[in-house]
């Protein structure tokens, strides 16, 4: 299936399918925002490439009978790569993720958790562990998964990270480039009115910014 910037909405469906689809496509090529074809799993989230959701932290056991994670779930999400710290919100790694993969009728030996702490409204410790982080996303991007970055709230810390993947990957030419795709995205966002920028610090925005002069 063909797609340009004023292609109709991806059905329910053949939605996963379409997304890889749709990846294979060059950057400049994809719809934007995506979310225009791809549907938002919840509405704190958006996709940064069609294989890449960006939202908040995916567990609310106040909610136990509509959870977020059930919703990724459904969305075709995989992997988990979680930027809380310990501690930091109830956790759902293990036999709550493995569970609601099994509510669903979902193998949860396909299902992976990946955790790489950050300070919230911080950096992370060295530029390595955020290559790290991205070490994850390029290794899930060539096998085809669709994967979820998460911190609290999907601002900050989650924004910077999806910056600093869509230089490496080459969506953007520079950090300036990512911050803008960003912005129309998160613009599309619920919370967007409340929290109107992600990322959330300068620090942040800086690490973006300067994130290709690191590599």
């Amino acid at each position: 299936m063909a797609y340009n910037k004023t292609s109709p909405s991806i059905t329910v469906g053949d939605q996963q399918q379409d997304q890889r689809l749709l990846h294979a496509l060059p950057p400049v090529d994809r719809p934007s925002p995506l979310t225009a074809v791809c549907p938002r799993p919840i509405p704190n989230s958006y996709w940064a490439t069609p294989l890449l959701l960006a939202c908040e932290y995916p567990w609310t056991p106040k909610n136990p009978n509509k959870p977020k994670l059930d919703a990724l779930l459904k969305a075709g999400v995989r992997t988990f790569i979680d930027l809380t710290e310990s501690g930091e919100l109830l956790p759902y790694a293990g036999r709550v993720l493995s569970s609601r993969a099994v509510h669903l009728g979902i193998d949860p030996e396909t299902i992976e958790y990946h955790r790489f702490p950050i300070r919230d409204r911080s950096l992370p410790k060295s530029v390595e562990e955020m290559y790290r982080v991205l070490d994850v996303l390029r290794d899930n991007e060539t096998r085809g998964r669709i994967s979820a970055v998460h911190c609290r709230g999907g601002i900050g810390r989650t924004g910077m990270v999806i910056g600093c993947w869509l230089v490496q990957s080459g969506v953007a030419k520079d950090g300036d480039e990512a911050l803008e795709v960003i912005a129309k995205e998160w613009r599309t966002v619920e919370k967007c009115n409340r929290y109107p920028h992600s990322p959330e610090t300068g620090p942040q925005f800086e690490f973006v910014q300067n994130f290709h002069a690191f590599q």
